[in-house]
């Protein structure tokens, strides 16, 4: 089954065509970060404008390096929701205007669900469940509880700021320039880790949540207290050093306490735009071969195989949309009006 998907959620315009889930046959993207570099960050009306102007090239384009005409799509696919509403309203409104002139079935996708089906992409092995999917991106963290196709609990999700967001706006805080994420994890590298201690969100009330604000003013604080260092090249890096390791810390230890209550998992999986950071999958992978060691299970640990299916992208839509069509088929016997949510 061949699906053309379309992903314009935020600040990328990307067409894909995916066959059966997991085999990709072609994945475009437009990325529009040199055009918010501008402004340090993404500008929805600039956003919406760009997506306008290279929607129908980008779909056209994975269509030709598929090889594959419009007319043989099985279906179609595009993300509804979340995301940027002006974005998601033109995806959706060319994946309704594409599936009703040649009359197939168009399966909306919720984009976080993307995410957490970019490790069947390309997969040797396919992934067994039970699986406890970390989704990191710059609008959301999830972590779920996955026991078959489409079947998700949440375990864990976000309180305010996601982790991508942060090491955006930390980023900016440094001076870096946007996108944030790669050059902050570039400047860590160079960073003492420990220079300086940064807090974990803990709730009082209890409750299972990711949250970043509070380290977000931690680091603005402590810049506004060393103004006189900005310049300094070691404090920078150990500044970005100990705030990606208080976002690791983080991260690990809620995904490791949801481990422990539900040691019958057989993979984890690290998805979203943050799981392009080498230092997090590194973090994990050490953690989880403890982990196994100490309770005699083999519990695998997967990431996307390419880069360009953690950050978003339309193959990772076009994987999720073919078992979402598997999974209750009836319901995509023929094209129904899919509307743009931005609303989580």
């Amino acid at each position: 089954m061949k699906i053309l998907a379309i992903e314009s959620s935020c600040d990328e315009t990307s067409a894909a065509v995916v066959e059966n889930g997991v085999k990709v046959l072609s994945n475009v993207i437009a990325s529009q970060a040199p055009v918010h570099a501008k402004t340090g960050g993404v500008v929805p009306e600039v956003a919406a404008r760009e997506h306008v102007n290279r929607i129908l090239p980008v779909v056209e384009k994975a269509l030709t390096d598929a090889g594959v005409r419009l007319e043989k799509i099985d279906a179609l696919a595009v993300t509804y929701g979340p995301g940027l509403s002006i974005a998601l309203v033109i995806g959706t409104s060319v994946a309704n205007a594409l599936a009703m002139a040649v009359e197939k079935p168009l399966i909306g996708v919720r984009h976080i669900y993307g995410h957490v089906y970019a490790p069947w992409l390309e997969a040797k092995k396919t992934p067994q469940f039970p699986i406890l999917s970390l989704s990191v991106s710059g609008g959301h963290n999830e972590l779920f509880l996955m026991k078959e196709h489409h079947e998700f609990e949440i375990l864990a999700e976000t309180a305010d700021d996601a982790a991508g967001e942060a090491f955006d706006k930390v980023a900016r805080m440094l001076g870096l320039s946007y996108p944030g994420g790669p050059v902050l994890e570039a400047l860590a590298k160079k960073g003492n880790r420990e220079a300086f201690s940064f807090p974990r969100a803990v709730f009082s009330d209890g409750r299972e949540a990711f949250s970043f604000s509070g380290l977000k003013t931690a680091v603005l604080y402590h810049l506004e207290k060393n103004k006189r260092r900005m310049r300094d090249k070691k404090f920078l890096a150990d500044t970005a050093a100990s705030f990606q390791k208080a976002v690791i810390d983080a991260l690990t230890s809620k995904l490791f306490m949801m481990l422990d209550a539900h040691n019958d998992v057989k993979e984890i999986h690290l998805t979203g735009g943050v799981s392009a950071n080498m230092a997090l999958r590194d973090a994990i992978e050490r953690a989880l071969k403890v982990w196994n060691k100490e309770n005699g299970m083999k519990i695998a640990f997967r990431v996307p195989v390419r880069m360009s299916y953690c950050t978003d992208n339309a193959a990772m839509i076009g994987a999720a949309a073919y078992f979402q069509y598997q999974k209750s088929s009836e319901k995509y016997r023929e094209w129904k009006f899919v509307e743009a949510r931005a609303g989580f």
